[in-house]
């Protein structure tokens, strides 16, 4: 949810049409055939993504969609930011708003300025793996015990207690992570968590991703009741049926201020040499610079261009993907839905249901740490093919990197 600061200036009312934007383009997403509605959360960055109650925006989107899986981009789980049992119950009640349908992806949050905003007297963002760790295996004995058999830590604290609601479907929602490098990747594979791969922007970061990822799911100890196995990778697409419209989009000075916002506050992502030091902004992409992104790995052009780039990623090991869209406009926003509608899914998408309710229902009755999954640990093939393999997200919704 990009809301920058000129247009502001110009509009008082500018932030406001863009949260409806955001909101309305997942609904839309439903209508053109999108599976997964990816929402994120951010805190204090100005003009990047003004999504900070991501709980509200979710109940909206449960009461005015009915089928696409609404999957949170994330939830931080950080005790200072929010108590876990508060967070616990959020999901609880989310999986009876949605009846099923929400999906529980969390990190640390996107970069120092964002982090560490919440943890006075932390100047280390390490320290914040160590609380993520030290929380997140909680969650599902949150929701599974009955009651809770309470927890104590140097990090936070809750007695015994019944968790309230109890969870409407079985188990628990699947759960992600908001990943960024190899070692995280790894980590969160080790836990049968998915991942929200938003630095994962070329053919060789997806390599490294998989293979990463591959080796984490193989030795698989999961922190929930099954494991989610599904490997996604985040772009904010140009694509249009006329490639000079696309290469526009992507000379676009929007498009160039995103990529310039994005290194703004994502300190832990290794900043390309490219990209000038804010508040100076990256000029727009040359021609020469669009094709050589179509080349390594960008979604930008025609429809046989971006099947053929996606059908690569698919090859390398990406289960699925995640756009973003209204960076540009909204004509560009209902543009590139209508032509994932009509071109993408169709050739991807063979399969009625979600990979992710087969990991949910497949998997055995049984306590947090049951430590089979449906299919079997490992298991890199989604079954019916490469259906379940496009989510999307307003603009900015770009989930943040652990």
């Amino acid at each position: 949810m990009t809301v920058p600061k000129a247009l502001r200036e110009r509009d008082p009312d500018h932030e406001h049409k863009v949260i409806m934007s955001d909101l309305r383009y997942m609904v839309e997403a439903e209508k053109a055939g999108f599976k997964y509605a990816l929402v994120p959360e951010h805190h204090f960055l100005d003009e990047y993504s003004h999504i900070s109650g991501n709980y509200p925006a979710l109940g909206w989107l449960a009461a005015k969609t009915s089928r696409i899986h609404l999957l949170s981009g994330i939830m931080n789980p950080l005790p200072q930011v929010v108590h876990p049992a508060k967070v616990a119950e959020t999901v609880a009640m989310l999986d009876h708003l949605t009846e099923g349908r929400f999906e529980f992806g969390t990190g640390r949050g996107a970069g120092s300025y964002e982090i560490l905003g919440f943890l006075p007297g932390i100047d280390d963002l390490s320290e914040t793996k160590a609380i993520w760790a030290d929380v997140i295996g909680e969650f599902p004995k949150m929701w599974l015990q009955d009651p809770y058999e309470g927890y104590r830590s140097k990090y936070w604290s809750l007695p015994p207690r019944r968790i309230v609601p109890r969870m409407y479907k079985p188990l628990h929602p699947p759960m992600w992570y908001a990943a960024g490098n190899a070692s995280s990747y790894e980590m969160a594979g080790r836990m049968g968590l998915g991942i929200i791969g938003n630095a994962i922007q070329s053919f060789d970061t997806a390599e490294a991703a998989a293979r990463s990822y591959e080796k984490g799911i193989a030795e698989v100890e999961p922190v929930g009741a099954f494991v989610n196995d599904y490997l996604t990778a985040v772009f904010q697409p140009c694509v249009s049926e006329d490639e000079r419209r696309a290469v526009a989009y992507a000379q676009s000075h929007e498009y160039a201020l995103n990529v310039s916002l994005t290194y703004r506050y994502h300190d832990t992502f290794p900043k390309p040499d490219f990209i000038p030091r804010w508040p100076q902004v990256k000029p727009p992409w040359t021609g020469q610079e669009v094709e050589a992104m179509m080349r390594t790995g960008q979604l930008i052009g025609t429809p046989d261009r971006v099947i053929e780039t996606l059908k690569r990623y698919e090859e390398i090991g990406i289960d699925g993907i995640a756009i973003g869209v209204g960076l540009i406009n909204d004509e560009h926003a209902m543009e590139t839905l209508e032509f994932f509608g009509k071109h993408i899914i169709p050739e991807f998408d063979k399969d009625p249901g979600f990979r992710t309710d087969r990991f949910r229902y497949g998997a055995p009755a049984g306590g947090a740490g049951n430590r089979t999954q449906a299919g079997g640990a490992g298991n890199r093939t989604q079954a019916g093919g490469a259906g379940n393999r496009t989510q999307a997200g307003g603009a900015g919704n770009q989930a943040p990197a652990g």
